[in-house]
């Protein structure tokens, strides 16, 4: 593949998220199945303003934690920004779920400090997690 024939991060965002939108949850496992380079694009993905993309990372992350427990910390590093205060509710909350799912004592150690979350979902999503 030549240079001009590469995609960008921000190309594979949109394939990623428009996979997601159209439920191609299974086309988008077996990408980060063939290359675990792609999780560092995850906080990206769930930036997306449109909940079917939300809620397929979700899909992916819960289909990928089963088949791939040792690689979805990968996206950690990608996740953690977005569990910033500045960071708008709705996608804070969607982390505070892919790292909950993401579990292990890294992830949970993260999500601690959200248990008391100005936003009532983010906050609430968090202790389900660290309760289980």
């Amino acid at each position: 593949m030549s240079k001009g024939d590469q995609v960008s991060d921000e190309e594979m965002v949109q394939v990623i998220a428009d996979f997601l939108e159209q439920g191609l949850v299974a086309n988008i496992v077996s990408m980060f199945k063939a290359d675990p380079s792609y999780y560092p694009l995850v906080g990206e993905i769930l930036k997306d303003e449109r909940f079917a993309v939300r809620i397929g990372v979700s899909v992916l992350f819960e289909e990928l934690k089963e088949e791939r427990p040792h690689e979805v910390v990968l996206a950690l590093s990608a996740l953690t920004p977005l569990l910033a205060k500045t960071t708008p509710a709705y996608v804070r909350g969607e982390a505070v779920s892919i790292v909950g799912i993401i579990g292990g004592g890294a992830a949970l150690e993260l999500l601690r400090p959200l248990v008391n979350d100005d936003d009532p979902q983010v906050s609430e999503i968090a202790r389900d997690y660290l309760e289980t």
